[in-house]
């Protein structure tokens, strides 16, 4: 018994003299390897679109009160497309976002910058060279990288288009080029074509608000740059939530669809 009391006080003394080492070993973090830079201005969060009591009438469906000086090819498209919103709302809409579209299944994605229009949050996640936007939407997945890089020469177009970004001071400068030309700008139904080119100037206000000045440019659809705004809120509480778009196609449209003739 005396031995293992003996052992017991040893072990005991033996820490104390080596806790002090074992604390700064412990107590320091270990440094990235690969730091932001300590200026680069934090965006970081989940976000939900807030806009100001003026803009309220039309924030759910478009970026801005007037409408976007159209060519007459885009007018033309305009006046085909049949959306779910906003003052030219149609039960038959034909909007590719929509789950059920008559005769067709949408859920195709909604492109840039219409994706921040659908009514989820987003969070902002940004690691070295790299700013992420997560959509709770469909768990869409939007990369902007800030590490220097030009847009690649051979783009094929895709819905969410190539993203690079520059630091301006506190404000983060979006460019956006490679679209496909089968989103629509809005959930109002205003068209684009493949020469679509969108800049951002994302920044945060203040703590708790995040701005988005988005300026549109497409001189096939556009006779001058459509400029817009989104405001979003911080939500520190919230996760982004699963939301499949798919659940909420007419399965007894896509039936339809599949149905064999004469069965």
């Amino acid at each position: 018994m005396r031995n293992r009391f003996a052992s017991l006080v040893l072990a005991l003394v033996t820490v104390l003299a080596f806790s002090p080492v074992l604390l700064a070993q412990t107590s320091a973090p270990s440094a990235p390897t690969t730091p932001m830079s300590p200026a680069t201005p934090d965006l970081t969060g989940v976000w939900t679109q807030h806009p100001p009591a003026s803009a309220r009438a039309y924030a759910l469906y478009t970026f801005g009160p007037e409408l976007p000086p159209m060519t007459p090819w885009a007018e033309a498209k305009f006046q085909a497309n049949k959306p779910g919103y906003g003052p030219r709302a149609n039960a038959e809409t034909n909007d590719p976002v929509n789950p059920t579209l008559g005769d067709s299944v949408g859920c195709f994605p909604p492109g840039v910058p219409r994706i921040y229009l659908q009514p989820f949050p987003l969070e902002i996640i940004q690691i070295p060279g790299r700013v992420i936007m997560l959509f709770e939407y469909n768990h869409f997945v939007r990369q902007i990288y800030t590490d220097g890089r030009k847009h690649p020469d051979d783009l094929d177009p895709t819905w969410m288009g190539d993203s690079i970004g520059t630091w301006d001071g506190d404000t983060l400068v979006v460019d956006t080029i490679g679209f496909n030309d089968k989103t629509w700008l809005d959930r109002a139904g205003h068209p684009h074509s493949e020469d679509l080119h969108v800049v951002e100037r994302i920044r945060r206000v203040d703590h708790n608000t995040l701005q988005d000045d988005i300026t549109i440019d497409d001189p096939k659809a556009y006779t001058k740059p459509w400029k817009g705004q989104m405001v979003f809120q911080l939500k520190p509480t919230w996760n982004l939530m699963e939301m499949v778009c798919e659940d909420n196609v007419n399965f007894l449209g896509v039936q339809k669809l599949t149905k064999q003739p004469g069965k």
